[in-house]
């Protein structure tokens, strides 16, 4: 059995649907960041203080190598964790990726009070967040085998169309025949 790995920006809802998902196809449920944490002891933003960003991407790319290396999981990555080359090579070889989409404003909305957003801390989220996905956008979607937008669902609804979407796909479908959708 493949994973099923779930990537996109901060807010978009991958931890909370990953574990929906993940219960409802009773697999062990994953998260990249959770995992860094665990390994250092440390939360993420004291990471990025000690260690900067690039120290941070150091220990997730780590972590997103061994993750990928499991079989059978639902995997929630980091919002950054396409940046690298590495990383977007160990999700494509890792399982089926979907990229849970959603707008800058509803990230506004689903992040205004978490302090553990290292990246947001900063005057104007919303041009932190915009500038972000101009970045990553096309990251997202370049692995991406199922582009499934978020905004305004409940999570329960996105995790019946990623079910859905899912078993749709045949094994030989190419990423980009299904990044088209």
């Amino acid at each position: 059995m493949k994973n099923i790995i779930l990537v996109g920006p901060m807010g978009a809802g991958k931890s909370t649907i990953g574990r929906l998902l993940a219960k409802e196809l009773r697999l062990p449920f994953k998260d990249s960041d959770k995992e860094i944490e665990q390994r250092t002891g440390a939360s993420i933003p004291l990471i990025f203080d000690v260690e900067g960003e690039d120290g941070f991407r150091e220990r997730e790319r780590a972590a997103i190598a061994d993750l990928c290396r499991l079989d059978g999981v639902v995997l929630a990555t980091g919002g950054g964790a396409v940046l690298r080359e590495d990383n977007r090579n160990a999700l494509r070889a890792g399982g089926r990726i979907v990229y849970l989409c959603t707008s800058v404003d509803q990230q506004l909305e689903r992040t205004a009070r978490d302090r553990n957003r290292p990246l947001l801390q900063a005057p104007d989220p919303r041009s932190v967040l915009a500038g972000l996905m101009a970045i990553r956008d096309p990251l997202y979607r370049s692995i991406a085998d199922i582009i499934i937008e978020t905004d305004e669902r409940p999570p329960r609804l996105v995790v019946l169309e990623i079910l859905d979407r899912l078993a749709a796909l045949s094994p030989r479908e190419s990423r980009d025949q299904s990044a088209l959708s």
